[in-house]
């Protein structure tokens, strides 16, 4: 199926979590916050938020500095 991921369409297989998304493109989780379809994912919930095609998923990374 489809998704959008940050404005690129990505095929993904049907029913990924949001967190097998983010094992696939080896993102840690503890470093991004996700939003699916305009709706913030708590960090909890990832591995029970399956995806749907069509679904627009944003990933932000945090980046530390100073």
């Amino acid at each position: 199926m489809e998704v959008v991921v940050n404005g690129q369409i990505k095929q993904v297989v049907d029913g990924i979590s949001v967190q097998e998304l983010l094992d696939q493109f080896q993102i840690k989780p503890i470093r991004v916050a996700v939003e699916r379809n305009r709706e913030i994912v708590p960090r909890k919930q990832f591995s029970a938020t399956p995806l749907a095609a069509g679904d627009q998923i944003e990933i932000v990374t945090f980046v530390g500095g100073g």
